[in-house]
């Protein structure tokens, strides 16, 4: 087989560069009288696509095809959900409250768990500012009033002290005195109210307790209150024994304020939760205030040093470690309802 260089110009069939050969001699009389052979020039690969060039076209428009469809599933299960995400996100920035409805279209199922549980995380920290705004509120009006009394009696005294009026008798300064002792300490109640709220709307680490020892500290803490306790008090709750405590003190202090003589605790165990109701023997609830005794700083007796805290903070309480509270109808006295989480 020559070894040329193929011409510049020449057809598939030609390209290869390889030569197939069978031969086959003719014999006559036993004699060689000449040779009958045969060359073949194999088709390369352009040959070969090129008489397939049919499929391969079809081919190629099938993976577009293909293409453009996995783009528009693509694009309607991920890009679209994901855009109305950020679009959600940026109204709920600026203070939208409608964003925090569901989205249109979820695309994938892990998409719309991702979509639920940040719109849901938005909404309860919107919840949060303004809970917080209307906390911030009520308590600079419940600070303005004893502080402008604090302030208005040291400035009568000081006065008086200094000549620039008429001298106080010692009955007045007497009575400013102990106007400023008696707003001083409702002010530290208040600030107590405040401690016992942060520890409420903490989050609960694996605590357990039972209720006997918080009830033998409860009577500890208010000798002069019969409390009668009865049923599933050896059952474990999910609630530490301060938080606990807290929860029944500002049960016990609130019945007392009201005039209450007994306290009774009834202990039910409800294998998931147990319920505990705590009645009392006080001044009855009236009906238009049925309504707000959860509310923060509201009270009816804040002559008698009452913060309006207590019931707010118990419901706080309760509701950090999934339990609840709430007000029972009742003919005489006053009756809660505390589900609390079992251990």
């Amino acid at each position: 087989m020559p070894d040329k260089p193929p011409p510049p110009i020449y057809s598939f069939s030609r390209g290869l560069g390889v030569h197939v050969f069978s031969a086959m001699p003719v014999i006559v009389n036993n004699r060689v009288a000449g040779v009958i052979y045969t060359t073949r020039t194999p088709s390369n690969i352009f040959d070969h696509l090129y008489q397939e060039r049919a499929k391969f076209v079809l081919a190629g428009l099938a993976v577009i095809l293909g293409t453009i469809a996995i783009g528009l599933v693509f694009s309607r299960t991920i890009t679209l959900p994901m855009r109305e995400l950020i679009d959600r996100a940026a109204r709920i920035g600026r203070g939208d409250r409608e964003a925090f409805q569901p989205l249109r279209h979820y695309g994938t199922r892990e998409f719309a768990q991702l979509s639920h549980s940040f719109l849901g995380m938005a909404e309860q920290l919107a919840r949060r500012s303004d809970y917080i705004a209307t906390f911030s509120a009520h308590l600079t009006h419940e600070l303005k009033s004893p502080l402008t009394s604090i302030k208005g009696a040291a400035e009568l005294l000081q006065d008086s002290y200094q000549g620039r009026s008429d001298g106080l008798t010692p009955a007045e300064q007497k009575t400013f005195i102990a106007n400023i002792l008696s707003d001083t300490q409702r002010l530290e109640a208040m600030a107590q109210r405040l401690r016992d709220l942060a520890r409420a709307e903490s989050l609960p680490q694996n605590e357990r307790t039972e209720l006997a020892p918080v009830i033998a500290d409860l009577r500890n803490r208010f000798p002069a209150s019969s409390i009668e306790a009865s049923g599933s008090l050896d059952r474990a709750i999910g609630m530490s024994s301060e938080k606990a405590l807290i929860v029944l003190s500002h049960l016990a202090d609130n019945a007392m304020r009201h005039k209450a003589e007994t306290i009774r605790l009834e202990a039910v165990d409800e294998r998931t939760t147990l319920r505990l109701t705590v009645s009392n023997d006080g001044d009855p609830i009236s009906a238009p205030n049925r309504d707000r005794i959860f509310d923060a700083f509201f009270t009816t007796r804040r002559d008698q040093g009452g913060t309006g805290m207590g019931l707010a903070i118990a419901r706080a309480v309760m509701a950090s470690h999934g339990g609840s509270i709430r007000l029972k109808p009742t003919n005489e006295g006053a009756a809660f309802e505390l589900q609390f989480p079992v251990a």
